[in-house]
This record gives C-alpha cells, sequence and structure tokens, in this order.
C-alpha cells in the first residue's frame, strides 16, 4: 500500500512544481475546469487555481515531503510532509495532509487536501 515509487505521470510532475515553487508549471498539471478543494474550500477552474496557488503555495513557500502514496481505484492518494512559511497556529509539529488526486487525460481534475486524523477505533 505504501509504495513512493508509484508516484508517476502529472501527479509526480505536480509534486515537483510545488516543491520548485514554480507557478506556471503547477497549473500546467491541472486540467482548464480542474476543482481543488483545500481547507473546505473550492477553487473552480484555472483562474481561481492560479489565484490560489500563487498566494497559499507559491506565496507561503509550501514543500510536501511525499511519505506514503497509494492508487486507488485510478485515483493516486499522496500523503506527504508540508511546510513552508505559512501560518502555523494550531497546527502540529509535523504537519501530514492527504491529497486525493483525480486524473483524465493527463492532467489533474480534481484534487482534495485533507488534513486526516485516526479513525477512533
Amino acid at each position: 500500500m505504501t509504495d513512493i515509487s508509484a508516484l508517476h505521470g502529472v501527479v509526480a510532475e505536480h509534486i515537483a512544481a510545488v516543491n520548485a515553487f514554480d507557478e506556471d508549471a503547477i497549473i500546467a498539471t491541472f486540467a482548464d475546469d480542474a476543482l481543488v478543494n483545500d481547507a473546505h474550500r473550492e477553487f473552480w477552474g484555472a483562474a481561481a487555481i492560479r489565484r490560489w496557488v500563487a498566494k497559499e503555495m507559491v506565496g507561503d513557500k509550501v514543500t510536501l515531503e511525499v511519505t506514503d502514496v497509494v492508487q486507488h481505484y485510478g485515483d493516486t492518494i499522496v500523503r506527504a510532509r508540508y511546510d513552508g512559511e505559512y501560518d502555523k497556529t494550531n497546527l502540529p509539529d509535523e504537519l501530514i495532509m492527504s491529497n486525493y488526486f483525480t486524473v483524465r487525460d493527463n492532467k489533474i481534475v480534481s484534487m482534495f487536501v485533507i488534513r486526516n486524523t485516526p479513525a477512533g477505533y
């Protein structure tokens, strides 16, 4: 289930572009009408996603250190250790987020970024 070598294609390109703070390369990984959901907020389409990327990814110098990659029925789940210059108030010292990617025609059509917590049972 945990196989970092399973990171390939446009998802690998996306992670590399995020870590390079390359706004144009990040946007190039998304379909024009893609959906990003981050912190319970929806960003629909390239223009909205670009504003989110510019402010909250590139602007905050976010980096992702991939810890797990799971292929699940055609979707890719990437768990990564996040770091950057964002507000870390009330966040754990080690912030692990799950990124749920749906890819069609080698473009990301949806990406959900979620800070999961372990199930209580």
